[in-house]
């Protein structure tokens, strides 16, 4: 769904872990050098637009230029900025973003340094609590541009959280893939995250981190480079932007791994060559975005929250996993001396469809594994296709105990399970149950001959769905007193004795798509929870025309956007207060996190309005307030403290605002 705001300027997070991407060439290979990438940016316009800062007009003039490069000419230390009448720091460089992290970041100052102006322009570390850091670092922003499709123009303000040291992908483990997501928990006020890594082990992080990041409802993009930024020739430069313009443009609420002009989920990935550019392919699930002259996204395929669950981070993840992979010869010794304690669980990589040689000792030793409470996962060796039942060598290691994995990549197999066995509220029978049920998106759901997918439609079908649209349109917009309307399948049919004969699956797609927006937004604005869930239905259902419906609505029917005012079904219903059509919308799908064209949030809406029930029910959904939002919400919540209203400050609380 496309990000809206009042500012039309979206707030990223980049967490520069290390990598390629911003690695200089040295006396033996690329070596990472701190700074480095940030610098290289903010002296690129296309990365940064010093004419986009707020603090100058809002016109791109020659007084503004002119103002901005005489700045720039007069450079001041940063001792020397603050106090004394010369320009300060902050106006040398520009705007600043709070950022926190579980480690200090930047420059820790020293005892004679603790004067407040000089701490903020010097963007000073300082600790909030324990484990957790906070500092101002220097922003860039974008120049304003339109996407494809986009409805305005929009710059992206955006920080580097540089780690210190930067590493080197092959270094990465679980520690450092909690990290990550504790930063981003620490910053979730950002709209978007965009996380700098290497190319190497880029998958694997991307899997792990789809998992410890329960409930995200906002964009998380890994990307990277196989030639560094510093190269004239590179493909940093085309990964990073398109990375930056995803995360700041869309609400893609899931762990994904950019690279090469395509998006994909990043538990479905796997790194295929060192040596061309298009180095990750997802060979079992389609790409989430194309970025071509338009940029397609496969809004089927985007994973919603449904739950009304806050975002979370798990911080915990098994080391007593492994891989194991089978090889004509090996033997039944081999495999038990690999499952010895403390190895928790598996990943075996089987041949084919899920094959496994029949010899008497191997068959011995994974079953006397599985039966101690190990956990075999079976996947394939082939890059595409997935385990199944088709063969007798298959249904063998089923019946030892050996679980199917499905289509999951090595990397997403062996980071769900470590997910998995870190849970101590899971027993061995739940860990072994939830290994082959989609958590993530991360394999696909088998699906039996009843469920297959029909291609055509009929007439009678078609005209039946129109129908029944169009029967929703007449209750809805019936005053309650007006006579019963006219029965609408008989209109449909005998109004026009040369209607055409024919109609396709699609042709009955893109009227019902042209038709639903209306009925939904209606629907919220008068809770009418029988044609809300009419509408809604869609979403839930697997035939083919259904699936068009959605693809020929970005963000799906639940998230479709008022062309005016720029807001969906849940901000409407959150306006009026209707606490039954705020649940049904969330649980199918609707964004917390979507804002309407004055940048507001539904959860602003609401708390604005009084409504305190579905304040409640959005908050517990994960909504915050963020952004103008914030800003215009701590002054009602002070202005209501000063009033001694005590209703009006308990609701704008409970939505997140310190009024103090």
């Amino acid at each position: 769904m496309e990000l809206s705001g009042s500012t039309n300027e979206a707030k990223v997070l980049v967490i520069y872990t290390g990598g390629t991407v911003g690695m200089l060439v040295g006396h033996q290979g690329y070596v990472p050098e701190p700074y480095f990438l940030t610098e290289t940016l903010r002296s690129q316009t296309r990365f940064h637009d010093p004419l986009q800062d707020s603090l100058f007009s809002n016109s791109a003039t020659v007084q503004r230029f002119r103002a901005w490069s005489s700045g720039r000419s007069r450079p001041q230390s940063p001792a020397r900025g603050a106090g004394d009448g010369s320009q300060s720091s902050t106006e040398a460089i520009g705007p600043t973003l709070a950022v926190r992290s579980s480690r200090p970041i930047g420059h820790t100052p020293q005892p004679d340094e603790w004067n407040p102006l000089q701490m903020r322009n010097n963007h000073f570390c300082t600790r909030v609590s324990d484990n957790v850091y906070e500092s101002r670092l220097p922003s860039l922003v974008t120049p304003k541009a339109k996407i494809p499709g986009g409805t305005t123009s929009k710059s992206i303000r955006y920080a580097i959280l540089e780690w210190n040291p930067l590493l080197d992908s092959t270094n990465m483990d679980i520690q450092d893939w909690i990290r990550i997501a504790t930063e981003i928990e620490l910053n979730y006020t950002f709209d978007a995250f965009v996380i700098l890594h290497g190319t190497d082990t880029m998958a694997y992080t991307a899997s792990a981190l789809s998992f410890l990041l329960e409930d995200l409802g906002k964009t998380v993009i890994l990307t990277g480079a196989q030639i560094p930024l510093s190269q004239l020739r590179n493909d940093a430069v085309d990964n990073l932007m398109g990375a930056l313009t995803i995360a700041g443009n869309y609400i893609i609420p899931e762990c994904c791994l950019y690279f090469n002009h395509t998006l994909f989920r990043g538990n479905r990935v796997t790194k295929m060559s060192s040596y061309d550019l298009s180095a990750f392919d997802s060979p079992n699930f389609p790409p989430l975005v194309k970025v071509g002259i338009d940029i397609s996204v496969n809004w089927n395929d985007v994973i919603r929250q449904t739950d009304l669950r806050r975002f979370r981070v798990h911080r915990d993840m098994s080391p007593h996993v492994a891989t194991l992979r089978l090889f004509p010869g090996i033997s039944g010794a081999t495999i038990r001396a690999f499952c010895m304690p403390p190895i928790r669980g598996v990943v075996l990589e089987t041949f084919g469809a899920g094959n496994a040689p029949q010899r008497p000792d191997i068959t011995a030793a994974l079953m006397d594994a599985c039966e101690r409470g190990l956990i075999i996962v079976a996947i394939s060796q082939c890059t595409k296709g997935l385990v199944s039942d088709a063969y007798e060598t298959g249904r063998a290691l089923l019946k030892i105990g050996v679980i199917p994995g499905g289509d999951m990549t090595p990397e997403c197999a062996l980071t769900k399970l470590s997910y998995l066995l870190s849970k101590t509220e899971l027993s061995t029978q739940d860990v072994r149950n939830l290994v082959g049920v989609p958590l993530r998106g991360e394999l696909t759901r088998p699906t039996g001959s009843g469920q297959a997918h029909q291609t055509g439609s009929t007439i009678d079908q078609n005209v039946e769905s129109i129908q029944q649209l169009l029967s929703q349109f007449v209750k809805l917009t019936r005053p309650p007193s007006a006579a019963p309307q006219a029965n609408v399948k008989t209109d449909l049919i005998e109004s026009d004795a040369a209607a055409p004969w024919s109609w396709t699956a699609a042709e009955a797609a893109t009227t019902e798509a042209a038709l639903l927006p209306f009925l939904v937004h209606l629907a919220a604005a008068k809770d009418d929870i029988e044609s809300l869930k009419y509408c809604l239905k869609p979403a839930a259902a697997e035939d083919s025309v259904d699936a068009l419906k959605l693809g020929m609505i970005p963000g799906g029917i639940a998230n479709c956007l008022e062309s005016g005012s720029g807001r969906s079904p849940l901000h409407v219903a959150a306006l009026n207060g209707h606490g039954r059509s705020v649940e049904v919308l969330l649980r199918a799908g609707a964004l917390v996190h979507l804002r309407d064209t004055l940048g507001h949030t539904a959860l602003y809406l609401a708390a604005r309005q009084g409504h305190e029930e579905v304040v409640d029910t959005l908050v517990s959904a994960g909504a915050i307030l963020g952004g103008t939002d914030e800003h215009f919400a701590n002054l009602v919540a002070k202005e209501a403290l000063e009033a001694s209203d005590q209703s009006t400050l308990r609701i704008w609380i409970k939505a997140g605002c310190k009024a103090t």
